[in-house]
């Protein structure tokens, strides 16, 4: 996927993640809301070291960077932590060292419960510290709460080198329970951590807080600290801790109602959707278009549009709203004019939204970023399907105008020399070079490992084209406009036979990655084929053919799809893009596979994601893993700085559901069809409830039998036909 890796002198990538120490390896929790997350340590600590990630950041900034709490100058001893199910909240459960004093042992280790709750708000983070003496004396103890702020840029943190910044001020101490620590920085913009202490403490200073604590018998002491994060035009307002969490699960609750609920035989399984729906839900964001999934935590915690669409499109069978609300985003935010320093042209959708002061100062280009050749074709691909979906023509109208802009930046922009594919060159340099799904410096590359010259048109990316105007042709059908949707129709399949004369090699057995710049193809096997599958645009007869590619030792590692082949010459297991497994990536291929009934295939990739959720902690899969082979046994090998969760990574199990039930709707004709559906061995049973069209709902019961599925429907909407092909 992406992404904008920061910049260090040794690598030609402007914008890699430094990775001298992994938080990953610190075995730290994460914790998000909106724009706002944190990183903590296991014992809810705030602490720096490595390359220094943990931290509370909210829009692109970070607002706390140390935070660490200690009993009598001890620091507490951990007996667990963990995130709720519903990512809510970071639950802490600590005890006391032996505390003595010079001679003797004052409170004997293990006397006082320490418990730690945090959650948060978009801009805000709640903390709820409860000591409880289990010990037959009382007992006088103090507590600290140290605390600092350093204001520093994501892209810093990540390891970006800046020549200057802006202004520390002195920390404020506003009341005996409120301190104020603020930044001004180049962008002119003031900062703010206000930190809200109830009870007031015994003594505060500017980065500490005391207690004194006297504690009975079976009794117990409680401290609320609220943080609340500033921009100085945008102020937080203060709530109390329990109407704060009270508001936070009405809200999740509401929320919850947006996906299907989906329930198997087998547990592990009900686990892995379980998670990946909780995961889900906490990526949304509400704008004023409706929901938006950010990409992942830590590092992409924001508007992504490729991701957006991407996630859209694997749950807009269980959950549209989602893709309603990423149109009417991306269609707000179309580019509208030639702006080399954003990638920006007329009809083109956006790859990234960030906040923050270097994104203010233009330190980097990603403020409204346009640097992504595949996000405009798959908007009118997700416009298409949302329409089948849910019949929303209303939507459709809406966004019709953004269709045709689409259309034609297609046409003009993306196919600037006229050669019948869309090719991709950066305008600036402070932009991303490579433009696809894979954007790493080096993940389009020749045969001899060389890397392809611009402009580079990919192979997946014409499949998305050619994807793009079946479905425009579609909407333009149902808005009337005939001469139009026969012409979308003539120049898909024209494109589809443009394609398949160029980009297939014969010698390779597969299709070719891409075109450089001199229209020489990049001869090596990726798993951007797999997409071209799910697009279509891959001719019947060279289905098989593409399928025994993707499944082949060096394809396939048993876990999921890689990249790159493990026979090219830049196939590292290790890499970003050349070699790891993403599990959106071969979720998509498996989909592809279903798509031409390739179904013991898809069902093969499915166990393989299967298998690693259960070996992956909380059954959460990363944003990618390593590429080693399959080790039975053992689990896959971590990718040292991956995004968890990831929201098409999460999504992943729900396109994989889709795949092996071939459910489709046909919401104009009032008609849902299960083609052909097939279990994996695991699974004998599938109940779907709450699976919406409009204001009514769905409730299905698939039991595998013998030799056959049987297909029960419980609830249907009014007028709506169910179709089971078997």
């Amino acid at each position: 996927m992406k992404k904008h890796d920061t910049l260090v002198k040794l690598h030609d990538d402007k914008y890699y993640i430094l990775a001298s120490s992994s938080y990953a390896d610190d075995r730290v929790l994460t914790l998000n809301y909106g724009d706002t997350f944190g990183i903590f340590d296991r014992w809810g600590d705030i602490k720096q070291f490595g390359i220094c990630v943990q931290g509370i950041y909210h829009q692109g900034t970070r607002f706390l960077s140390d935070m660490e709490l200690e009993i009598n100058h001890y620091r507490p001893m951990l007996l667990s932590s963990n995130i709720k199910n519903e990512n809510e909240m970071l639950s802490v459960d600590l005890t006391n060292p032996d505390i003595s004093n010079d001679k003797d042992i004052v409170i004997p280790k293990g006397t006082l419960h320490i418990s730690r709750s945090k959650f948060l708000q978009n801009g805000i983070c709640h903390e709820l510290i409860v000591l409880f003496n289990y010990g037959s004396h009382t007992y006088e103890t103090e507590l600290e709460i140290t605390f600092d702020a350093d204001f520093r840029d994501i892209f810093e943190v990540r390891g970006m080198e800046r020549k200057q910044r802006g202004k520390q001020q002195i920390p404020v101490i506003t009341a005996k329970n409120q301190i104020t620590l603020s930044y001004k920085g180049l962008d002119g913009t003031e900062r703010q951590t206000n930190l809200h202490f109830d009870p007031a403490p015994a003594a505060a200073k500017e980065n500490k807080v005391h207690y004194k604590i006297k504690i009975a018998p079976q009794k117990g002491f409680t401290i609320n600290c609220t943080s609340i994060f500033t921009v100085k035009e945008n102020p937080v307002e203060f709530e109390p801790y329990t109407a704060a969490y009270n508001k936070l699960k009405t809200g999740m609750d509401k929320s919850r109602e947006m996906i299907a609920e989906i329930f198997t035989d087998n547990e592990q399984f009900n686990n892995w959707i379980n998670r990946s729906k909780n995961d889900l839900l906490s990526l949304l964001v509400q704008t004023p278009y409706g929901s938006y999934p950010y990409a992942g935590v830590p590092w992409y915690n924001t508007v992504f549009g490729r991701d957006g669409t991407f996630t859209a499109l694997e749950t807009l069978w269980v959950a549209p709203d989602i893709a309603r609300g990423v149109l009417l985003y991306q269609a707000a935010r179309q580019a509208t004019e030639v702006k080399p320093l954003q990638d920006s042209e007329p009809g083109k959708i956006l790859h990234e939204i960030r906040s923050g002061e270097m994104a203010e100062t233009g330190e980097i280009p990603f403020k409204l970023y346009y640097g992504s050749i595949d996000t405009t074709p798959l908007f009118i691909v997700l416009a298409g399907n949302y329409l089948k979906r849910t019949d929303d023509l209303d939507t459709i109208k809406e966004i019709w105008n953004n269709i045709l802009r689409a259309l034609e930046w297609i046409k003009t922009y993306g196919d600037a020399d006229g050669d019948g594919f869309v090719e991709y060159q950066r305008k600036a340099e402070s932009g991303l070079a490579n433009q696809g799904w894979k954007d790493s410096h080096d993940s389009i590359s020749h045969k001899n490992g060389d890397l392809a010259n611009f402009p580079i048109a990919l192979c997946e990316v014409q499949g998305y084209v050619y994807d793009a105007k079946n479905e425009a042709a579609y909407i333009a059908h149902r808005l009337g406009h005939k001469e139009m949707a026969e012409q979308l129709v003539k120049e898909a399949a024209e494109l589809k036979q443009h394609f398949n004369e160029v980009f297939w090699d014969d010698e390779l057995g597969a299709y070719v990655l891409a075109l450089d710049g001199n229209k020489k193809p990049c001869r090596v096997v990726s798993s951007n084929i797999g997409h071209l599958l799910y697009s279509g645009i891959v001719l019947p007869e060279r289905a098989h053919k593409t399928a025994e590619v993707l499944m082949r030792d060096d394809m396939f590692n048993g876990w999921g799809i890689r990249t790159l082949s493990a026979r090219e010459a830049r196939y590292n297991p290790m890499s970003y893009h050349n070699g790891s497994v993403w599990p959106h990536d071969t979720a998509i291929c498996a989909y592809g596979l279903a798509r031409y009934g390739l179904m013991d295939q898809s069902l093969r990739i499915m166990q393989g994601l299967f298998d690693a959720s259960l070996f992956i902690e909380q059954q959460r899969l990363p944003e990618l893993f390593c590429g080693f082979p399959f080790r039975r046994g053992e689990s896959p090998t971590a990718y040292p700085v991956a995004c968890s969760p990831q929201a098409w990574s999460v999504a992943a199990v729900f396109l994989l559901l889709q795949a092996c039930l071939r459910i489709s709707f046909d919401g104009h004709n009032k008609k849902l069809t299960l083609y052909k559906p097939v279990f994996p061995d695991y699974i004998k049973q599938v109940k779907i409830s709450n699976l919406r069209f409009g204001d009514e709902v769905f409730e299905l019961d698939l039991v595998k039998y013998e030799h056959d599925i049987g297909i029960h429907l419980l609830k249907k909407p009014a007028g709506w036909e169910i179709v089971a092909i078997k």
